[in-house]
């Protein structure tokens, strides 16, 4: 039976919610690279290197897509949670109802767009011939299912926002075992191929859109009647968290580009060392990449409610709680970085960058880290333009000049040193500039602020208050 939540943050141990939060996201979030990893596998039995080579391919693509459904789904964690904050259940319900009407046009126009021209997109990426080809297919298949995977990141986010932890991780999870059953069936069983892998993964999307709906609904009553003129009022706060979002997720791959491009003139082992890296590190620092999702919620519930105390708190426990988490998680690698080497074959460079990552690279997340807490204070405390500025500037000026110099002087583990270091200088940035906002939130930095409706800007104290 449907009820209204208590805005659970603004009480309690804030460490505790802090590492709930953090733990159950990444589980959710381990679960999703785990079935990347296993339609990469299926894929690869088959013995075509050129099926592999079309997933990937197609995988680029469908980013872009993801890119956007993520920022919306950041929009939902940050509208819903200010409001449940400040006990407005029914405006929560509305920001729900709002973000989900604008995923479902985004998933609809997207697919549109990228289907009609992906040929020339395909050529973008550098997909020729029967590849090309097949990756077209690919994408018949999976992108016209990117509704399904925006309303369940939508609802995830908005479980999220009402603190349910435990809900929230289980579509990914049960999204998962779906997608894992029915590939080899697919695949194998039916004889479908690479289209049987994306008929696969379009099910699991519409089985966990099913799977976060329904508590969303059933426990919460999150989502309210469509109503067009709420709808198009919501549009500006929605496009203000949405777009600096999309643009935030879209600079994480240049930053791999610029990095894969330089160690590339170090030969074949040095990217295959750091392919091997590029695939332990989600697995390993899950927790990192989910704190941006994960404490978000927590410091928009006490935002919502006036809280500054407990945001800044929430904020400091943040990097408490990474800090504990990367010290623990760098020490196991250290200790099994030998076998770990071992068991991809690493030789030459690509065992040395094994061995730097499983040693003082590893501790670098620290400040990878610092930049999704930084980026969560920002989205929920009316800045989300901060964090397009931070990731973007990190994975450019943060990342280029600092791996052409560190690469000139230590060759291929100067190529990650250089990236370790930029991101070093802008958690910094990051991190004084979340202090700042989060000691005056509603303060004119560098940009206006992005006040919510419902609160007006109090001149003396320079804060947003209802």
């Amino acid at each position: 039976m449907a009820h209204i939540a208590d805005a659970k943050f603004t009480q309690g141990n804030l460490m505790r919610h802090v590492s709930t939060m953090s733990l159950t996201a990444s589980i959710g979030l381990m679960a999703v690279f785990a079935v990347d990893l296993i339609d990469l596998f299926f894929i690869s039995l088959l013995g075509v290197d050129e099926l592999a080579a079309s997933a990937g391919y197609a995988s680029t693509l469908m980013f872009f897509a993801s890119a956007i459904n993520i920022g919306l789904s950041i929009a939902a964690a940050a509208l819903v949670s200010r409001a449940i904050g400040g006990n407005r259940h029914e405006e929560a319900r509305r920001y729900a109802t709002s973000v989900a009407a604008f995923t479902v046009i985004v998933g609809i126009l997207v697919p549109v767009v990228m289907l009609t021209n992906a040929d020339f997109l395909l050529g973008l990426v550098g997909a020729t011939g029967e590849i090309a080809q097949m990756s077209k297919s690919y994408l018949f298949i999976i992108l016209p299912t990117t509704v399904f995977s925006g309303m369940a990141m939508v609802a995830v986010a908005v479980l999220r926002a009402y603190g349910d932890a435990k809900r929230a991780m289980y579509p990914s999870l049960l999204g998962g075992g779906v997608n894992a059953v029915l590939d080899p069936i697919f695949i194998f069983s039916l004889g479908l191929g690479l289209e049987g892998a994306a008929w696969a993964t379009a099910i699991a999307r519409m089985a966990t859109m099913g799977f976060a709906l329904y508590p969303a609904i059933r426990e919460y009553d999150a989502f309210a009647g469509f109503r067009p003129r709420e709808v198009s009022r919501d549009l500006l706060e929605v496009i203000g968290i949405a777009v600096p979002a999309v643009l935030t997720n879209i600079a994480t791959p240049l930053g791999t580009a610029i990095v894969t491009r330089e160690m590339a003139r170090f030969g074949t082992e040095a990217v295959a060392g750091m392919a091997v890296i590029g695939r332990l590190t989600p697995v390993v620092f899950a927790v990192v990449l989910a704190l941006s999702g994960a404490i978000g919620p927590i410091i928009g519930q006490n935002f919502g409610a006036s809280r500054l105390d407990r945001v800044r708190e929430s904020y400091i426990d943040g990097l408490k709680f990474l800090s504990i988490y990367v010290l623990l998680a760098a020490l196991v690698l250290y200790l099994v970085r030998v076998p770990l080497a071992d068991m991809f074959g690493a030789k030459g460079d690509a065992r040395i960058l094994i061995y730097w990552f499983c040693g003082p690279l590893a501790l670098a997340n620290f400040f990878n880290g610092a930049i999704f807490v930084s980026n969560a204070s920002f989205n929920n405390l009316g800045y989300p333009v901060y964090s397009s500025w931070i990731n973007w500037g990190r994975h450019t000026l943060g990342t280029w000049p600092f791996v052409v110099v560190f690469a000139a002087w230590w060759g291929a583990p100067g190529v990650l040193i250089g990236q370790a270091v930029g991101g070093v200088l802008f958690a910094v940035v990051a991190v004084w500039l979340s202090f700042r906002v989060i000691g005056d939130p509603g303060r004119r930095l560098f940009m206006p602020h992005l006040c919510p409706q419902q609160y007006r800007l109090q001149i003396v104290s320079n804060r947003c208050i209802r």
